[in-house]
């Protein structure tokens, strides 16, 4: 897998991998890849902690930080929040919705000091670039925008600290403006991708946005968790993968362990794409909690962040809850998945699973190259 991303980053096989676990970033770098932390969910002092251990563990070895910057948005005044000042922003429907749900599934309350835990989330400008500031601090190579272009202030900064970025496109016309921003990587993620997604499959996306950023490089993202399928996307021009699901039931994956016990039971046909989570569309597993915000009579979700304030709460009840198979929590589990999910069928280390992908990459392109001289 000689490709210009990974002569870039100066890595043994361009595969990169999105995962909010340190663990799972530091394994995919020790491997040959290129890990990616997803840290719109940190602290500056949590992203602090988990970039310093992952300079320890990977020792210059090159991995990045992925941030959300959408382009619309709604200002909750402070990127941390105490219970009451959240219930005072949002709108008394969604949450006398939430607290229905809980209370037909049975779903117990969390002891008192969990039940004051603040809520946090981190995508105004402001609360990114104190985010930034700490990535900055840290030998990152690549820094990624998964929802909206990344500012210019952001790819000027990037460069003067030689650092790439990168930006994810759900279509060509959003491949066409990140590029603009001058973006070093455009990540093509079709909507079979876990997260937030677009409705245009990585099939007919790819192709699309290698032809309207030529010759910038494209990583095909949705739908990969196979080295056949790693194949196929340098086939449609791409210069590597971006991976998120695959990675979801690795022995490091901070998964919730009943939630990756339904990864390994479902099918590809048991994903949907909600707003639920995080107010905008974006591909999870279907449970008894999509299925109650898909209903005729929910109330319509909130724009991001507050759909994720409001649920925050009641997630941190429902995947404690979540651990007694046959409980409402367990019913109402769920998590950010891809399609992909019905071939994960296994707990495998990281390694392991690279392994797998680059041996069977090896063998499909053996397969296409002994069809060509057929």
């Amino acid at each position: 897998m000689h490709t210009r991303v990974r002569d870039m980053f100066g890595i043994e096989f361009p595969i990169f991998a999105f995962s909010h676990c340190r663990d799972v970033v530091a394994a995919v770098t020790n491997a040959g890849g290129l890990g990616m932390l997803g840290a719109v969910g940190h602290s500056p002092e949590g992203l602090e902690i988990d970039l310093a251990w992952i300079d320890e563990q990977t020792q210059g070895k090159p991995y990045g930080v992925d941030l959300l910057l959408p382009a619309s948005y709604a200002d909750t005044g402070s990127a941390v929040l105490d219970r009451d000042a959240v219930r005072q922003l949002l709108p008394p429907e969604q949450q006398a919705f939430v607290d229905d749900i809980l209370r037909r599934y049975e779903v117990p309350q969390l002891p008192e000091e969990l039940e004051a835990a603040p809520v946090r989330i981190s995508v105004a400008p402001d609360r990114v670039a104190t985010l930034l500031d700490v990535a900055f601090s840290h030998p990152i190579r690549l820094v990624a925008s998964a929802l909206g272009e990344p500012p210019p202030e952001l790819v000027e900064r990037a460069h003067a600290a030689d650092v790439r970025v990168a930006a994810l496109a759900g279509k060509p016309q959003h491949a066409e403006r990140s590029l603009a921003r001058g973006v070093d990587l455009i990540v093509a993620q079709g909507t079979e991708a876990g997260g937030h997604t677009g409705t245009i499959s990585t099939m007919v996306l790819v192709p699309e946005v290698v032809d309207a950023v030529t010759p910038t490089p494209v990583l095909a993202a949705g739908g990969i968790a196979r080295g056949s399928q790693i194949a196929a996307a340098l086939a449609l021009g791409a210069e590597g993968v971006w991976c998120g699901s695959v990675w979801l039931t690795t022995t490091e994956a901070e998964t919730h362990p009943a939630v990756q016990q339904k990864f390994l039971a479902a099918t590809s046909s048991d994903t949907v794409r909600s707003r639920s989570l995080t107010g905008k569309p974006a591909r999870m597993l279907r449970s008894a909690w999509t299925d109650e915000w898909a209903k005729p009579d929910a109330p319509d979700a909130l724009p991001m962040p507050l759909q994720t304030m409001l649920v925050i709460p009641a997630q941190h009840r429902i995947n404690r809850d979540a651990t007694h198979e046959g409980s409402g929590g367990h019913e109402l589990a769920t998590y950010f998945i891809g399609q992909v999910v019905g071939s994960l069928d296994r707990v495998r280390p990281v390694r392991q699973v690279m392994l797998d992908l680059v041996t069977e990459f090896a063998e499909s392109a053996a397969r296409i190259a002994e069809l060509m001289e057929r």
